[in-house]
């Protein structure tokens, strides 16, 4: 549960943070390395770094302005087109837009150093539910835990499928409520109720399921692969016990992989494409006159002659 892309920019900070991190960015590396085109963007968790693998020209980190506190610590914020006002732009022209961007959705100084400094990290401070691309120019898309932070994580993806092109990619990270982790979180929900305990993880947010994304890609037109679990070491806020539980991850993977605590669920856009209908063979083949097909003319029946009188045979004389 987490309540803002800020406190998770902190909490990477903490040692089960930087597990996590570790983790994230070794499967954001497999996932991206082989992702090949122009345009790249990361939207969330500026700590992690999901695009170094990636040999794009073109990169992009950006804070998601829906998510972030805008109009201070505790105020609800702003409605979505009040946070940004930037229009739908290419990436040939995103220079300028990062500062127009930058400059009307950038959280206030109520929000704390930790949002500040996110997004000072940050090249690009934008709406996830409003992404100011142009339809089919990025060829890859990176959500570490975005999701978890949209308030419509629906929309959000629905804007991912729109800017992606034909075979774009997507990767999506987010916690695994079936899991130590989460068991935990939601066990200090439970004693702060009663006045006492602490949270395990940030505070504020959603669980989202990794069969629910990809049920939602899959209505999308995504070709979703494998989901890879890790993180399976029990929650504890202690780097040697971080340490010491190693083992959980070896046997975690083989003995009860979907209980890990991370999950990543890589995509690929498919849009069926027109279907090109040429002329027949047959008729490719007969391009001359029409052949003259040879008929054969029934003929008269025969009719059998009428039977005569009998021929006289001749007597031989006694």
């Amino acid at each position: 549960m987490i309540r803002t892309a800020a406190s998770l920019h902190d909490w990477y900070l903490t040692p089960p943070g930087q597990y996590l991190r570790a983790w994230e960015e070794a499967q954001l590396d497999q996932a991206v390395a082989d992702a090949f085109g122009y345009h790249a963007l990361q939207i969330g968790a500026a700590r992690v770094d999901g695009l170094r693998a990636n040999r794009m020209p073109h990169r992009w980190l950006a804070i998601d302005a829906g998510a972030a506190p805008c109009a201070g610590e505790g105020q609800p914020p702003a409605p979505p087109d009040e946070q940004l006002r930037t229009p739908a732009v290419g990436p040939t022209t995103l220079p300028d837009a990062v500062a127009t961007a930058a400059c009307t959705a950038r959280p206030s100084a109520a929000a704390g150093n930790s949002a500040e400094r996110e997004t000072s990290a940050a090249q690009l401070v934008l709406d996830a539910r409003a992404l100011p691309f142009f339809e089919e120019s990025l060829d890859l898309v990176v959500l570490p835990h975005t999701l978890e932070f949209s308030p419509d994580p629906h929309a959000c993806l629905r804007e991912v499928a729109r800017v992606l092109v034909n075979e774009g990619r997507v990767v999506i990270c987010g916690i695994n409520p079936l899991s130590l982790w989460a068991a935990r979180q939601w066990r200090g929900h439970a004693w702060r109720r009663l006045g006492g305990g602490d949270l395990y993880l940030p505070e504020q947010g959603e669980f989202i399921a990794p069969w629910r994304v990809a049920d939602w890609l899959r209505l999308l037109g995504f070709a979703v692969g494998p989901v890879q679990y890790g993180c399976h070491r029990a929650a504890t806020r202690s780097a040697s016990w971080l340490a010491r539980l190693a083992w959980m991850d070896r046997w975690g993977e083989r003995l009860w992989p979907v209980l890990g605590a991370a999950y990543c669920v890589t995509a690929i856009k498919r849009s069926a494409g027109p279907t090109l209908i040429g002329k027949p063979w047959k008729a490719l083949a007969a391009k001359g006159e029409a052949a003259v097909v040879a008929q054969r003319t029934p003929s008269a029946p025969r009719v059998a002659p009428a039977p005569g009188p009998a021929p006289a045979t001749a007597r031989t004389p006694p």
